[in-house]
């Protein structure tokens, strides 16, 4: 075998010389040394360090595997062993109200859930129990159990379920979603295609994205939005079971899908158990969430332009359109233009997480704000208000939402924001935002601008333009308006589509 690593004398040689001898010892150490180095995988750059002797990677294999009395095992075991029975299945029965009652039909909703208190407590999805007139919770153990709503935020899509046990619960702890990292392993727990029976079906895979924002999901899209994106395999059923670490902590609840077939294609959306955090105890006292209030329109997020005028290191933050007369923004000395870095002492990524951010903290809470004005960088305080002190005395739900239609975002135009803007009230709705070389901005219409008419039918909220442009129809390709110009003319105007 020697032979075959080091070269023989040669035929006439009939022995070594001493310096041959020393030659061939050195070279044998040396290969010695080198065989235990590349057979131990060792690693001797000043970067590396020790590796735990529990720990280590099988070969051949993708995923970690640990130690555990002399065996090598994955490390996703232990966590589903310790919490797995913590995950229930949810079937909310609503009945359809539009049949005679003999013929009444029976719809029922199936999804996933988690115990995170020991005394009974589920969180789960708001879509998976809305509508439901009967809640029933099933545990590992195969035992039913009638539930209660406690508290419900279809603006987070997050519910709160009360049993009464009889079985010891196992309950999953709330981890903190803020320190996770795109690449970190996340193990979700579910119950797939209900009508199979696949209940607490356990996937792997990593933390693609964060902050996901701008999704829509039909009639369930819920208004605040900072998804956690993951590969971990999520199929319809999988929604309200949570998405775990390492630890066996929860760091987002599994709501929904991005695919186009309906099943998973490795794009799953959980929201951050950190957004939970914020409004469990609430959704538990009171049965709904409070929400903070600065009291600012958000333009966007910050450009690469944006960002080079006023110095920033990077591009991030979001840009303030207008401020509301005497709002917490305004009495902290926020300004229109500003751009907001940092929140209570977060990075402001984008407008989605920045809404988010705003929305949990309570109100009478001090926080310390990052703005850049005109290349200038300002500490600043504000002590955040009410959501729903602001709202008090609108009539319909659409009175603070927002529509975008062909390039502009519109709003109704109730007496509380008037009076915030400092403008007359009129009814109508007013456009706060319009995007570059959109059918609006071509049709010379601008911010500040209030909508009266479309098509010759008087318009007071978005609900009537709603139901005014369901009218329209898609061949019409001029619509006229009437409408108030910032300065307060009347004017006609026609968008074309």
């Amino acid at each position: 075998m020697a032979d075959r690593y080091f070269p023989s004398s040669p035929p006439h040689s009939k022995k070594r010389t001493a310096s041959g001898a020393l030659a061939v010892v050195v070279f044998a150490l040396a290969g010695v040394l080198i065989g235990v180095l590349v057979a131990s995988n060792l690693d001797l750059s000043p970067s590396s360090v020790a590796q735990s002797p529990t720990t280590s990677a099988s070969q051949g294999s993708s995923y970690p595997v640990v130690e555990v009395d002399g065996e090598l095992q994955s490390p996703f075991v232990s966590v589903v062993q310790s919490i797995q029975d913590a995950v229930v299945n949810i079937s909310a029965k609503a009945r359809d109200e539009g049949l005679p009652w003999w013929h009444r039909e029976t719809n029922t909703s199936n999804g996933s859930g988690f115990f995170f208190r020991s005394d009974g407590y589920v969180l789960t999805n708001y879509h998976v129990i809305a509508d439901g007139e009967e809640l029933v919770v099933r545990t590992s153990t195969g035992y039913a159990y009638d539930a209660v709503l406690v508290g419900a935020d279809p603006h987070t899509d997050l519910a709160v379920l009360k049993i009464e046990p009889e079985e010891e619960i196992v309950a999953i702890p709330f981890g903190n979603s803020d320190s996770i990292r795109v690449g970190d392993w996340a193990i979700a727990i579910g119950n797939p295609f209900p009508q199979q029976g696949l209940d607490r079906t356990v996937t792997v895979g990593v933390i693609s994205a964060k902050g996901r924002s701008n999704l829509r999901f039909g009639s369930d899209t819920p208004r605040y939005q900072n998804y956690i994106q993951t590969d971990a395999s999520i199929n319809p059923g999988n929604s309200g079971g949570p998405l775990l670490n390492l630890r066996g902590e929860c760091i987002g609840v599994n709501a929904a899908i991005s695919s186009p077939t309906g099943s998973s294609v490795g794009i799953g959306f959980a929201i951050p158990i950190n957004i939970a955090r914020a409004i469990v105890p609430d959704l538990i006292s009171s049965g709904r969430a409070s929400r903070g209030w600065l009291g600012v329109y958000i333009g966007g997020n910050v450009s690469e332009r944006e960002a080079r005028r006023q110095g920033m290191d990077a591009v991030y933050g979001v840009v303030i359109d207008s401020v509301f007369t005497n709002s917490p923004a305004q009495r902290a000395g926020l300004r229109d233009g500003d751009v907001i870095a940092s929140f209570n002492g977060k990075v402001v990524e984008n407008v989605g997480q920045f809404t988010v951010l705003v929305s949990t903290i309570r109100e009478g809470q001090t926080v310390p704000i990052e703005v850049f004005r005109n290349g200038e960088r300002l500490l600043l305080q504000t002590i955040i208000g009410d959501r729903d002190t602001f709202l008090a005395g609108t009539e319909t739900r659409d009175d603070f939402e927002l529509e975008t239609w062909l390039g502009m975002e519109v709003i109704t135009f109730t007496p509380q924001i008037a009076q915030a803007l400092g403008l007359e009230h009129v009814d109508g709705v007013y456009v706060r935002r319009i995007y570059a070389n959109s059918p609006a901005s071509n049709s010379s219409i601008t911010r500040g601008t209030i909508i009266l008419q479309v098509n010759d039918v008087s318009i007071e909220s978005l609900s009537d333009l709603r139901r005014s442009l369901s009218q329209l129809g898609e061949e019409v390709s001029r619509i006229p308006l009437i409408v108030q110009e910032p300065d307060g003319t009347i004017a006609r105007k026609v968008i074309r589509r």
